[in-house]
């Protein structure tokens, strides 16, 4: 085997070693699942809206266990899928680098692999965490090298059940339409995939003008000597405020309701493959009291995110700040809290994401149908949590389960593989550290679905299979001979 170590830049060896392991193991495996078509179209078996991270190991997963007939949707331009290169405003990542992340358990597809060969073992020693830049072009090799079915600049419109038992998926690119038929559908929509930025009530008494979320696409060069103002202090609140100060915002105010800035990342700390496996089979109030701890908590910023908007004299901390009032005046807005007004030219919100399904058009015929923790579990007292009570309740496989049963069958075969299916099966499927001990049980779960419904198929197969083993010339019946003779001797 090449030694990647002394060979910087050496792409080629570390992908030539992943085909040597991907052989030794004998993966992915042999393509199993019957062919079906309706009405002269081939059905897909799994569709996977979605292809950043979360997406692209599902895929890889899918595509490990014999499942090839599948493909992945992106309505983003090759190499622009999720946050990193888009609304992601943070110079590294804020996991640690040595995370295998999306590796699948191969030591030559991780990270580390992947910067190493391309920048050389002390590179990779001398690295604090990933640039946001590198790890996108990490996930752009990884579905490079394992040859991944995705399309990009394809918009999902709208899912719909079919009467067979199916789904139809309505799809449009470049201006044309296309409708997919496929059996299993795996949302991997990240953050807001079950639907979309939050924004306080306030934000309604100013011109759209005046704002933006972390999530928006924002002209920070448009910021240039302006006073700038930012609400919340997560780590998106400061890579946002720092990408403004970075480009010459006069001011920045930043307006924390808190007393102060949360510290402990309690989750993390607490980081385990008990918890990734375990969580799971908590019972129902105890997965809710870990997470409404946890988020009661609050994940802190990272250091070097606050170091990098603190470094600013003209940046301003405010806490317990909370916004009372906003209003325009002129070409600038006023916020007002309990400690002050302060003038501003543009405002971002970092107020994080809400689960909302009725914002979520392509997923209108089911919504009515779609079971939330509300529906079957009454909030413990003294945990009032709206972000839980309104989270997906979700079966082994991610799937999402009927509020009435028998009223929506198919909605079994729609797989919640983004944030919100955090309470229902831990933290497996948005973040790096155990994306793929999520995928994994996505994917078995949906082979294990479709073998069981293709259970007739499958017997056909074993009763048609017909080649020999034994060919009948290995080992003589030593009794046939004398048979034969005594035999003869009677006639």
């Amino acid at each position: 085997m090449s030694d990647l170590s002394a060979h910087p830049d050496n792409l080629a060896a570390l992908e030539e070693r992943l085909r040597q392991d991907l052989s030794w193991l004998e993966l992915p495996a042999k393509s199993w699942v019957p062919t079906r078509d309706v009405d002269g179209r081939p059905v897909v078996d799994v569709v996977v809206i979605g292809g950043g991270m979360a997406g692209l190991v599902a895929s890889g997963m899918l595509k490990r266990l014999g499942v090839a007939n599948h493909l992945v949707l992106d309505k983003a331009a090759a190499g622009q899928e999720g946050p990193w290169v888009t609304f992601a405003r943070m110079r590294t990542l804020r996991s640690p680098k040595q995370l295998t992340g999306p590796a699948m358990g191969l030591p030559a597809l991780t990270f580390r692999a992947y910067y190493e060969a391309r920048f050389g073992r002390e590179a990779w020693v001398a690295l604090d965490r990933a640039p946001r830049e590198v790890w996108m072009d990490y996930l752009i090799w990884y579905r490079k090298v394992l040859e991944l079915p995705v399309r990009n600049g394809v918009s999902v419109d709208n899912i719909t059940p079919r009467e067979d038992g199916m789904l139809d998926i309505a799809c449009s690119e470049g201006g044309s339409n296309e409708t997919i038929v496929a059996r299993h559908v795996v949302l991997a929509t990240g953050r807001d995939g079950l639907g979309g930025p939050f924004v306080p009530e306030i934000a309604n008494s100013i011109d759209r003008s005046f704002w933006a979320h972390t999530a928006d696409e924002v002209d920070f060069e448009a910021l240039r000597g302006k006073r700038v103002g930012v609400i919340g202090a997560g780590a998106s609140a400061m890579d946002n405020a720092a990408s403004a100060l970075e480009v010459g915002a006069a001011r920045l105010d930043m307006f924390v309701r808190r007393s102060k800035l949360p510290a402990i990342n309690k989750f993390t700390g607490i980081g385990s493959q008990g918890v990734v496996h375990g969580f799971a089979g908590l019972p129902d109030e105890w997965k809710w009291r870990f997470l409404n701890y946890a988020m009661s908590q609050q994940t802190p910023p990272p250091r070097p995110s606050v170091l990098r908007v603190s470094a600013f004299e003209q940046a301003h901390l405010h806490l317990e700040s909370p916004i009372s009032v906003l209003r325009q005046e002129g070409d600038h807005i006023v916020v007002t809290t309990p400690r002050g007004s302060y003038p501003i030219d543009f405002l971002i919100f970092g107020t994080g994401f809400k689960i909302d399904l009725t914002n979520r058009p392509e997923l209108a015929s089911f919504e009515p149908h779609i079971r939330l923790w509300r529906d079957r579990f009454p909030t413990p007292s003294g945990m009032a949590n709206g972000e839980l009570e309104g989270s997906p309740d979700l079966g082994e496989a991610f799937e999402f389960l009927e509020k009435t049963p028998g009223s929506c069958p198919t909605l079994s075969k729609i797989h919640c593989f983004n944030f919100p299916a955090t309470l229902s099966h831990g933290k497996l499927t948005g973040d790096i550290p155990a994306i793929s001990e999520g995928a994994d049980r996505l994917a078995r779960g949906i082979v294990r679905s479709l073998f069981v419904e293709d259970r007739e198929a499958q017997f056909a197969n074993l009763q048609a299979f017909d080649t020999p083993e034994l060919l009948g010339d290995e080992w003589a019946d030593d009794d046939a001979e004398a048979l034969s003779e005594l035999s003869s001797q009677r006639n």
